[in-house]
């Protein structure tokens, strides 16, 4: 083995750290009892030295190695008790990735080697298992940090004027005809004008990227032949995983952010810091139970020697120890400002928020994001629940997040499909949901709006079948929701029958304008504005195939994507639909109307009685009375099959030019405006909606 000049090192900065000369490494571990930096040649298959670290300071143990240059592949062994009735999986013959590597090298290879127990014997994980892991995994490498941003600025959109477009670096380029072969599929694909191109006509503000963080494909997906498409299975918190990456390497991501700043566009990243892809007790020792088990992962308070788990998934990271908050902090940070993102969407944001056990809107880890000078400039979304006792917290984050509200969601998708009983839910989620948000202090924009996400059916499916159908995913269909609210609209899966295509796509249109006429930050998934299917499967994420894939050559409904295009650019060009405060029927004092008015197509305002009746399917929303840019609109929903004559109230006065139809296939209507005028009616089909902007006051009813 080669022999190096060391010294000391430096406990901080975590992590390892090239400074022109060599390399500094520090590992923390409170319950080690050695730690041993393991390096290897460029291929990452021979161990070339072993080297022990001299020092512990603070229960971070250091080395600094004169002589070592970025591209350096290295891993650790750490010692100390293999004790798992304490907790404690300390096994030197597993090599550990370092919990703040920048880079990977290889991957994953599945082996009972990497576990840390003696599978099979008689008394399960009590035995250490004593084969070397090394062969089977991938090692981390000394980064170059140097990169030239150039003049790259932050979008910085208000969250007001924002639009997500919720995607997946392989699945939205790999099949897209005009991006190079070579680039598909990869982080420099996303930065391709072909598909900036794309977003910016759509209308789209930030892209929110499905996990990037470096992760594993499960071994139960692998002995399947399948793989971890979606990510949700981290093993490196600072790493961008390897599989996207180009010739160009991580500087092909960089590229891609910076074009996508150069249009306008954010990058917010969902990011996965409630588990890892350890799994329960039984799971693989990789990285953070190796290195200490104890302190990294939430332990049974009455049986230390089990995980405590409240992701689903065998294990939780304890957030709760100040050195993983560091951690997770510290990986925000780095992908803030060496990746210039400019927000996160959490996985599983509750369990983030657990300290210890129970949710706590105080959390040290919310209030730590709130206060960070640098995270606390980015945009920050929750997803609000987890599958841990009291772990749905719609509405419990504080002031500064946002979140997914799955109740808009659920109740327009209710509504669309004609489920009785949804007016008085529908008002509240058309409004931003202010019952929800308005009391922790925070506006409309803290509700993020949406239909359709990664988990669960695309657009296209929530209108073309009444169940999944996940047979591919090897799990007997028993994987994904059974509560999906959708509706075939008469048959199951594909149809030629010219009836119930019209039907949904009129569905499709009634579903995408109430997102994005509604207060709150609307949200799309890849795909929705081009009828993606995903042939009824709605738990995708282990088909990295064209299940998956946005398919570019698609022409399953080709006005639709029109129709997307003309409601984002009518949401970003009204004040109405953007809002800063909630709607609250409050009086206008600069013209005596209302902020918002709730019609009954009797020729009335809603009544308490009208709320009250479940069978009603009919709603007039009347807004924009308090609009800073004077424009008024009128949005009539009918959820019912049956058409309606809406009787439109006399009050307020006034003309109304309808300029959305959703039985149109481009939505907007062209040439001359059905005007309908206060007093007057409109013949409002079934399962429709219909936009109208105030014309002024006077004319004949219509």
């Amino acid at each position: 083995m080669k022999i190096f000049r060391i010294d000391d090192g430096s406990p901080v900065p975590l992590g390892a750290t090239f400074d022109g000369k060599g390399v500094n490494f520090a590992l923390f571990s409170a319950n080690a009892t050695r730690v041993e930096l393991c390096l290897f040649d460029p291929q990452g298959r021979r161990e070339t030295s072993r080297i022990a670290l001299p020092r512990r300071t603070d229960q971070v143990w250091h080395v600094y190695v004169e002589g070592l240059a970025p591209g350096q592949l290295y891993a650790y062994r750490v010692h100390g008790p293999y004790d798992p009735r304490h907790g404690h999986r300390f096994n030197p013959h597993k090599l550990l990735i370092d919990p703040y590597a920048r880079q990977l090298f290889g991957r994953l290879r599945w082996h009972d080697a990497l576990f840390g127990y003696r599978m099979g014997a008689h008394r399960g994980d009590l035995t250490p298992d004593r084969r070397d892991s090394a062969p089977m995994m991938p090692k981390c490498v000394v980064e170059d940090s140097s990169h030239n941003w150039g003049d790259d600025r932050a979008p910085r959109k208000s969250w007001g004027d924002t639009v997500i477009y919720e995607a997946h670096v392989k699945g939205l380029t790999e099949l897209h005809p005009d991006i190079p072969q070579p680039l598909r599929g990869t982080y420099e694909a996303l930065g391709h004008p072909a598909v900036i191109d794309h977003l910016v006509k759509l209308g789209i503000t930030a892209v929110e990227l499905l996990p990037i963080h470096a992760f594993v494909d499960d071994r139960f997906l692998v002995e399947k032949g399948l793989r971890n498409y979606w990510g949700y299975s981290t093993l490196a918190y600072f790493a961008p995983e390897p599989r996207y990456l180009g010739e160009a390497g991580v500087a092909g991501l960089k590229s891609a952010i910076r074009a996508l700043h150069d249009a306008g566009i954010e990058v917010i990243l969902d990011v996965v810091y409630n588990h890892t892809c350890e799994g329960s007790e039984l799971g693989p020792t990789l990285s953070f139970r190796g290195i200490d088990n104890a302190v990294y992962y939430k332990l049974s308070p009455e049986n230390p020697r089990h995980s405590w788990d409240s992701t689903g998934t065998g294990n939780t990271l304890n957030l709760s120890h100040p050195r993983v908050l560091q951690m997770v902090l510290d990986s925000l940070r780095h992908w803030v400002e060496a990746y210039h993102v400019d927000g996160f969407r959490f996985d599983l944001a509750s369990t983030l928020a657990r300290d210890p056990f129970d949710f706590n809107h105080r959390a040290a880890f919310l209030q730590a994001c709130l206060q960070d000078p640098v995270l606390s400039r980015v945009k920050l979304i929750a997803e609000p629940w987890d599958v841990g006792h009291g772990g749905y917290r719609v509405g419990g984050f504080p002031v500064g997040w946002s979140e997914w509200n799955d109740q808009f969601r659920d109740t327009i998708r209710a509504f669309w499909r004609g489920d009785p009983g949804q007016l008085p839910k529908l008002a509240q989620v058309m409004t931003g949901s202010r019952e929800i948000f308005e009391p922790s202090g925070r506006q409309p924009w803290a509700s993020v709006n949406f239909a359709c996400a990664h988990d669960g059916f695309t657009l296209e499916d929530l209108v073309s079948y009444n169940e999944r159908h996940n047979e591919a995913n090897g799990e007997n269909n028993q994987d994904g929701h059974s509560h999906n609210l959708s509706w075939n609209c008469g048959v199951e899966g594909p149809t030629d029958d010219p009836e119930i295509l019209a039907l949904r796509a009129r569905q499709k249109r009634n579903i995408l304008a109430t997102v994005l006429l509604s207060q709150g930050v609307p949200m799309l998934l890849m795909g929705d504005e081009m009828s993606r299917t995903q042939g009824g499967n709605n738990n995708a994420y282990c088909q990295d195939n064209e299940t998956s894939w946005l398919d570019w050559s698609a022409e399953r409904d080709p006005e639709l994507l029109s129709a997307v295009r003309a409601l984002i650019s009518l949401r970003k060009r009204f004040d109405a639909f953007r809002r800063r405060d909630f709607l609250t029927g409050r009086i206008v004092p600069e013209n005596g109307l209302k902020d918002v008015y709730w019609l009954a197509p009797e020729g009335r305002e809603m009544t308490t009685e009208d709320w009250g009746d479940g069978m009603r399917r009919t709603l007039g929303m009347q807004l924009g009375n308090d609009a800073k840019d004077g424009e008024r609109f009128l949005i009539l929903l009918n959820g019912a099959p049956e058409p309606v004559d809406f009787h439109l109230a006399r009050h307020p006065p006034g003309r109304w030019a309808q300029i959305f139809d959703s039985r149109l296939p481009e939505g907007l209507v062209r040439g001359a405006p059905h005007i309908l005028s206060a007093g007057g009616t409109f013949r409002l089909e079934g399962r429709s909606l219909a936009l109208f902007q105030f014309a002024g006051v006077g004319g004949r009813h219509h």
